[in-house]
């Protein structure tokens, strides 16, 4: 065993070694860093890992190749500009886009419902593994033109490709100055990838024709613009085609094409081919009605070009692959089993996965520690106001983040409160993945424990956020919803009870599903979270120090005068560092407050680092954190319980500053339920399932409200978070219930109908609006059911997925009865 400072250091070592550093030498190779390891990076290095754009491609490697395909429709001279499709967007006429089918290790298939355009486009992604630079992929676009629209719709489609950073990149020239009537191929290679090709195939489809002389200079299939720009403006695409257009245009103006000899609008705005070196290639092709065609990615180093022929086998091969795996690992539950169903989850699991993004670059934050931020007087939040506007801050990094988003057109980065949420249906699908995530997280933490709660890594990150809320403060905090992902690691680590699975007991660790292998491997799974631990032990203690609530100054009765929080960043209208926004607080805030969100969040992080501790048989660490735990569920009552009221409440002082709870019943009331931290017998539960199940308070039909409609402040001002449905925290909700449900209790007959009509009630809504709009929403309205705020918000909605493959108890004590 080891103790005291030993214990330490030896943590502070591991820490080190995950971050890159090296500790001190053992003579033994990591077995995270050998082959498996190897295998892991290998398989995870391509993907459309650009979710900010309808299709893009690129490698989690910084300063690289990128792809990015953009379109519109040209029939006119004035439809070019606005119909040109690129960045993923909220109001641009879609019917619903997406993933049908993704799998990160393997590819998949995405439609895009552009009904403004009259084109439904499919984008068809796949890896082939081999060689030593993570192997090569193939795309197939595919363009169909839909019933309602003329057949004849020309359509330009751009494939824009960009090498950041040095390497070389070249298109090579073909057999005539206007154009490629076949394929065209880019030969390229950098420090990170190798030797490459890129082929973009000549595919299917009409090509206008005009009689217009200028056809003399322009009117191929295929062309292609070589240039160099500045390596900080590659990513901005629209403005770079546009660019390179107007010159074409200026062009023809110069030339007399007036309106007298003018060509056809399709052959206005088609390039000059100009192929050779560049940092930029701009490949156009020109459609007139549907079309197909491939782009095929061949590393050197697997030995194999890739050809239309393996696109087409390895499409069909991920497609059934992904079928038979979604329908084992999320076997949907009655009254959940219609073809539709499975087309929902399909589509909302696919979504979720499929955008996943590698982020790298700067980010902005506020490193002054003004004395301000530490909001110990009253009128703190116009203090620290004060100070965010002396404008401290600075560009950090570059850092890098491989992560899910919430949403591709809005949040196109990284949220931390957001990210756990994620991680719990892509844990039941590659354990490896979702680990590779979290250990992205914690790569960003600092030397304190921080990690920002927002991830707004380089310009084209930037360039979504508004210039107010790029700034992050490493005294703001955000939900650890990441320790729920790790809860769900040690459970199923826990599972293998030290053995490999049946069925892979002849397997080396290399020889392992790369999805399953920590799980799979104890050894490995162990050496993960020794790896990690220290990470997570120095995110508690900065929790511990930086949102420390004052129970000694006001004389408040209480288990323990330590476990107390408040969340720094309050305002009188919003506490955004909760994650709920504008959810009632305390008014006006005051530096006495304790809020018991935070309370029972730091509760779920003791609980899970015991959990670990455990694992890893650090005893010591064991009694320490369940000591806190202990602290904490005592304290929930001491401190934050309204017999008055029969829920919890936040604190705040009276006039003569004297404890008081101020109630707004909601998600707020009901958090330490939420987050599991009240035994089956408690008897805190009974009012908080009647409160919950109160259609005059929380319960609809469409799931439970944020704040009750008998609270002054329902559906007021931004009614963010003051009365709408929220898919992540009514999934906080079913699994509370599910469990009170499945265990003897006081409570259980109660818990069971709640789960039930709880868990119909949330798949319905979320289905309904689907099937209607094509999108999930980031919110859900309670009277209507109907999606509002973000559309295409797939992100925590996503949980859907795993409500619908929960037990249907009705229907299992059922079959129990008939056993009996």
């Amino acid at each position: 065993m080891v103790h005291g400072h030993q214990l330490s250091l030896w943590l502070a070592c591991l820490g080190l070694a995950l971050l890159g550093v090296p500790a001190a030498a053992t003579g033994d190779e990591s077995i995270l860093n050998s082959e498996i390891g190897r295998q892991n990076n290998e398989s995870l290095l391509w993907g459309p890992y650009r979710p900010n754009l309808y299709f893009g491609v690129r490698p989690r490697i910084p300063q690289s190749l990128m792809t990015g395909l953009m379109w519109g429709k040209v029939d006119t001279y004035n439809d070019f500009q606005n119909s040109i499709r690129y960045t993923c967007e909220q109001n641009e006429g879609m019917k619903g886009y997406g993933w049908d089918e993704y799998d990160t290790r393997r590819g998949g298939i995405q439609s895009i419902h552009d009904t403004e355009n009259g084109l439904d486009i499919t984008t068809s992604f796949v890896k082939v593994p081999g060689g030593a630079h993570g192997g090569s992929w193939a795309a197939r676009i595919k363009g169909e033109i839909n019933d309602e629209t003329p057949q004849d719709r020309k359509t330009i489609v751009f494939f824009y490709v960009t090498q950041e950073g040095g390497g070389k990149l070249e298109a090579l020239q073909g057999d005539d100055p206007k154009g490629y009537d076949g394929d065209l191929t880019l030969e390229g290679s950098s420090e990170g990838l190798g030797n490459y090709k890129l082929t973009v195939k000549r595919g299917t489809g009409e090509h206008p024709t005009s009689d217009h002389k200028l056809s003399e200079f322009r009117g191929k299939g295929t062309v292609v613009q070589s240039l160099t720009y500045p390596d900080e403006v590659l990513w901005q695409a629209k403005p770079v085609v546009f660019k390179q257009l107007k010159e074409g245009v200026d062009w023809l103006v110069e030339n007399k094409y007036d309106n007298t000899d003018a060509p056809p609008p399709w052959q206005v705005y088609q390039l000059t081919n100009r192929p050779g070196a560049g940092n930029v290639h701009i490949i156009q092709k020109v459609f007139e009605g549907s079309f197909e065609f491939d782009v095929l990615f061949s590393s050197e180093s697997a030995g194999k070009e890739l050809t239309s022929a393996d696109l087409t086998r390895e499409i069909k091969e991920t497609t059934e692959s992904f079928g038979e795996r979604f329908s084992s690992i999320f076997t949907l539950k009655a009254p959940f089993t219609a073809e539709k169903y499975k087309k929902f989850g399909r589509s909302m699991f696919s979504n979720l996965i499929g955008g996943i993004g590698y982020f790298h670059g700067q980010s902005v934050a506020d490193r002054s520690y003004a004395s301000e931020y530490d909001e110990e007087n009253e009128g703190f939040w116009q203090e620290a106001a004060e100070a965010r506007a002396r404008n401290k801050q600075q560009l950090e990094g570059p850092y890098e983040l491989f992560t899910a988003i919430p949403s591709r057109p809005f949040f196109p980065r990284g949220f931390l409160w957001d990210e756990g949420f994620h991680l719990l249906p892509i844990a039941d699908w590659d354990i490896g993945l979702a680990m590779e995530v979290v250990k992205s997280w914690f790569s960003l933490m600092d030397d304190d424990g921080w990690i920002g709660r927002e991830q707004i890594l380089g310009s084209e990150a930037r360039s979504k956020v508004p210039e107010e809320f790029q700034t992050q403060y490493p005294h703001y905090a955000n939900p650890p919803t990441l320790f729920f992902v790790l809860d769900a690691f040690v459970e199923k680590l826990g599972k293998s009870n030290g053995t490999l699975p049946a069925g892979k007991e002849h397997l080396s660790q290399a020889a392992l599903p790369l999805s399953t292998a920590l799980v799979d491997s104890p050894e490995l799974g162990l050496e993960y979270l020794r790896r990690l631990y220290p990470l997570l032990r120095r995110q508690f203690n900065w929790f511990k120090k930086t949102q420390a609530g004052d129970v000694k100054s006001y004389e408040r009765d209480a288990y323990s005068t330590k476990e107390a929080y408040r969340w720094r960043g309050r305002t009188e209208t919003h506490c955004l560092t909760s994650g709920l926004d504008d959810y009632p607080r305390p008014q006006p805030p005051h530096p006495s407050e304790l809020h018991v969100d935070l309370l029972s969040w730091m509760g779920v992080m003791a609980k899970s680092l015991a959990n670990i501790a455990d694992a890893l048989g650090l005893a010591e660490e064991v009694d320490d954190l369940t000591k806190v735990r202990d602290a904490i569920e005592h304290n929930l009552d001491d401190l934050h319980w309204s017999a008055k009221e029969g829920c919890y409440c936040d604190a705040t002082v009276d006039d003569f500053e004297e404890n008081e709870l101020v109630c707004h019943k909601g998600y707020i009331s009901l958090f330490p339920f939420l987050t599991g931290l009240l035994p089956a017998d408690s008897p805190r539960l009974r009012p908080l399932l009647a409160l919950l199940a109160d259609e005059d308070e929380l319960w609809s039909p469409h799931g439970i409200r944020s704040l009750s409609k008998k609270d002054p402040f329902y559906g007021t001002s931004e009614n963010y978070w003051r009365s709408p449905v929220w898919i992540n925290v009514n999934y906080m909700a079913i699994v509370q219930l599910h469990n009170l449900a499945t265990q003897q209790g006081p409570h259980q007959a109660t818990a069971r109908d709640l789960y039930s009509r709880l868990r119909k009630n949330i798949v319905d809504t979320v289905y309904a609006a689907w099937e209607e709009t094509g999108f999930a929403w980031e919110q859900y309205n309670p009277e209507t059911g109907r999606g509002q705020r973000t559309q295409h918000f797939t992100g925590w909605t996503s949980l859907v997925v795993k409500v619908m493959a929960m037990d249907n108890l009705e229907e299992k004590a059922g079959q129990e009865r008939d056993e009996l």
